[in-house]
């Protein structure tokens, strides 16, 4: 049974033109004030709660950071921000309704007590995507948003490291070993924001985390949004009660075959449903002709 319109969470708006300019430019956009302090609060809350299970464990990695897949699944009180009506218009602006969540991880990273030894780590989402498809540049073909639960607004704190306008470059100029000392790509940047705000941006852009010997631990929650023809990479263990249409189509829970997942069935997509019933449908993603 589908969930009464009035009782739906609204989807968000679109992407505004300036903001589309910007991230087409530069690959990512920052987008300011998405989560209020007591959503933050909340949302470190039940993130330090998986930390401290896995440090009373011992699943730590050896520097105390975690980095979860799985993020949901992992962390149930989560949910919510799989479609935050203030960020997730971006979501659908670029890649339209027929998408789920195909990755995502929450991490802690604890401030370094020691220089760590030297890795190379810059890299684009999308593993083999990147050696496999015959195209220069790579199709775009997932996006992501970054929670900030933690102040990154200055440098050194374990920063999301960019390359502006990189995502339309193929391949950067890297050591032949990961190991071997070598200079940021240029035009590198950390990228800075105040907790609460999110990150959004193209899979393709070449991009790190810097070291964090700042006094502040990070704390961040990812999810890698791509069309629901590309298979996820993680599933939910349990049937999560209280999740809406939308959450369960993220997070793969919705029913349907293959044919389902291409979108040959509009009327039974939730994400679509919800953007037609609120008149926020772009033509450019129409649905298929038979």
């Amino acid at each position: 049974m589908s969930t009464p319109v009035s009782a739906r969470p609204h989807p968000g708006t679109a992407m505004t033109d300036e903001q589309r300019a910007n991230f087409e430019r530069d690959g990512f956009i920052v987008v300011p004030g998405v989560l209020s302090e007591d959503e933050v609060a909340h949302y470190a809350a039940a993130v330090d709660r998986v930390y401290e299970e896995h440090a009373a464990a011992g699943k730590l990695a050896a520097d105390r950071s975690l980095h979860k897949l799985n993020a949901v699944d992992s962390c149930h009180d989560l949910a919510p921000l799989l479609d935050h009506p203030k960020v997730f218009g971006l979501v659908w602006s670029m890649l339209g309704w027929n998408v789920h969540v195909y990755h995502s991880h929450l991490d802690v990273h604890p401030p370094l007590t020691e220089q760590k030894p030297f890795r190379f780590e810059w890299h684009q989402d999308g593993g083999r995507q990147n050696r496999e498809i015959e195209s220069d540049p790579r199709p775009r073909l997932s996006v992501k948003v970054a929670y900030w639960l933690s102040d990154v607004s200055q440098t050194g704190r374990g920063n999301f490291q960019v390359v502006p306008g990189s995502h339309v470059t193929n391949w950067i100029d890297g050591p032949p070993r990961r190991d071997m000392e070598w200079p940021n790509p240029e035009g590198a940047i950390e990228v800075t924001a105040n907790a609460g705000d999110a990150v959004f941006f193209d899979r393709r852009i070449w991009h790190a985390r810097s070291n964090n010997y700042s006094q502040v631990t990070r704390k961040g929650v990812f999810f890698g949004y791509t069309y629901r023809w590309v298979h996820t990479r993680e599933t939910m263990a349990v049937d999560l009660p209280g999740l809406t249409p939308v959450q369960r189509q993220l997070v793969g829970l919705q029913d349907g075959d293959g044919d389902h997942a291409w979108g040959h069935y509009p009327s039974e997509v939730p994400l679509y449903g919800l953007l037609k019933e609120n008149d926020l449908l772009d033509p450019k993603h129409p649905p298929l002709k038979p």
